[in-house]
């Protein structure tokens, strides 16, 4: 499967707070230090602190922010993060992504390494040069530590700024749009005016190294430039209600001149393209915000001029929605066989066979795409979900590993609590359920949950699921006052 890009319009910088990753497997207590820094006194060690505070910003707003689950397009964005990140001096930073169920223009950066995307922003971006201009910039701001450095001189107001851009985030997330933002931007107006010029500074050097990351990893850094003009189109049209991340990211004129300038001497290092793939994951979506009428979805990608595989791609995805499986695992496989590179199209078919009950089928095609790719998570997640109604032993052990290998995914704790129980495995199960439940925001929660998995690996005499739940629930504990803080 190549390596993945993008490229996407719009954006707000959103910052705020977080905690350490959470593994699952008992033996990884003895490598990972999960207690969380003082956030009022001073630190040498920034960039861990902020890593810590932006997981815990990201659970905030996974509690309360309508999310879009879809690991196909989550494994490509993080893909394309990946093959930006070396260039964009972050390689040892670590990331992880968020993706919102929402059709408004928008992408944001969290201290930390968090990096969020709208479904909305696929919508917008129509080539992967575009969307990963996006990608980029963002970037650019999380390897300077651009709000670190502008928040120094308020120190005593980085955690309530940091909370009302949680707030707006979430307001505009839920469509709450500029009323998000004027939340955000609102209480911490002082702050803002304060670092005026220093925010005009910032974009700039985020452009810049956005603009060489990408000529760097092999994208046309002119795809910035064309879409700063696309969004500055766009704000000039809708007046006074311009898309959430202009408000913070105006495109002015010099600003698109100096894009211009820069991305003209750049050289492009061994270019690539991915639009066939990009055109795919668009698909997918264009398909989520048209979910009620997929045919719209259909509609916008030919009009605008997409792949003639994205578009087959997309028709078989909607006959699988219509109850025409056969036809579209038909469709789905041909299309792999004319394009073997791209591991989402056999990926897919596996997911329209577990969707539609044929669990056996789908088992058989996520084994035989793990035979090639044995770490590609869509098809791990697609075979333990099968797994689940046909040995749920066998799911526990593959959750098992997938937990502990993606200890930040929801999703992966979400169903080994359900194989850990078919198994008979109270203890861990529950213990499962409560990180997925402090995974998503819910600590208050978790913590109740982790005394059920007390109980329960007690009644089993299971000792090292007992030296694991203590062991969390004092990290719990941890989290809950650092969620305090929002």
């Amino acid at each position: 499967m190549p390596t993945l890009r993008t490229a996407c319009p719009g954006w707000i910088c959103a910052f705020a707070c977080a905690f350490g990753s959470l593994l699952f497997s008992p033996q990884s207590a003895a490598i990972n230090d999960y207690s969380l820094p003082s956030l009022g006194a001073a630190s040498t060690s920034a960039s861990n602190e902020e890593y810590r505070l932006g997981r815990a910003w990201l659970r905030q707003f996974r509690a309360q922010a309508p999310q879009w689950q879809d690991p196909i397009v989550n494994d490509y964005l993080e893909s394309l993060i990946a093959r930006l990140a070396p260039y964009s001096q972050i390689s040892d930073m670590r990331t992880i992504t968020v993706m919102v169920d929402s059709r408004s223009l928008n992408a944001f950066a969290v201290p930390g390494g968090v990096v969020g995307v709208n479904s909305g922003l696929f919508a917008f971006a129509g080539d992967e040069g575009a969307f990963v201009s996006v990608l980029a910039h963002e970037l650019g701001h999380l390897s300077q530590r651009h709000y670190a450095r502008g928040s120094a001189r308020a120190a005593q107001t980085q955690l309530p700024a940091m909370a009302a851009m949680l707030a707006g985030m979430l307001i505009a997330a839920s469509g709450g749009g500029d009323a998000g933002m004027a939340a955000a931007m609102g209480s911490q107006a002082a702050l803002i005016q304060d670092q005026l010029t220093y925010s005009r500074l910032f974009e700039q050097e985020a452009d810049n190294i956005g603009l060489q990351a990408m000529a760097e990893a092999g994208y046309d850094p002119q795809a910035m430039v064309r879409m700063f003009a696309a969004m500055q189109r766009m704000a000039r049209l809708q007046g006074n209600a311009p898309p959430e991340f202009l408000l913070t990211h105006p495109v002015t004129d010099n600003r698109l001149s100096a894009a211009q300038s820069r991305a003209a001497q750049l050289n492009v290092a061994d270019s690539y393209t991915s639009d066939i793939l990009y055109d795919m994951m668009r698909a997918r979506a264009l398909l989520s915000i048209h979910s009620n009428t997929p045919q719209q979805a259909a509609t916008r990608l030919a009009q605008e001029g997409a792949e003639d595989v994205a578009q087959r791609y997309l028709e078989a995805l909607i006959e699988a929605r219509n109850g025409q499986v056969d036809s579209a695992l038909q469709h789905l496989d041909q299309l792999a066989s004319e394009q073997p590179d791209y591991a989402m199209l056999p990926a897919s078919a596996a997911m329209v066979a577990f969707e539609a009950g044929r669990y056996d089928d789908a088992i058989q095609r996520s084994q035989r795409l793990l035979r090639l790719m044995p770490n590609y998570l869509p098809a791990q997640l697609s075979l333990a979900e099968a797994q689940l109604q046909r040995d749920p032993q066998a799911a526990y052990t593959l959750l098992r590993d997938i937990t502990s290998r993606n200890p930040e995914n929801p999703q992966g704790f979400n169903l080994l609590a359900e194989a850990a129980g078919r198994s008979g495995f109270n203890g861990w199960g529950h213990l499962a359920r409560a990180e997925y439940l402090q995974l998503t925001g819910r600590v208050d929660s978790g913590i109740r949950q982790l005394t059920i998995a007390r109980d329960a690996a007690q009644r089993e005499d299971d000792t090292l699921a007992l030296a694991r739940i203590e062991q969390r629930r004092e990290a719990f504990l941890e989290y809950r006052e650092a969620l305090e803080k929002f």
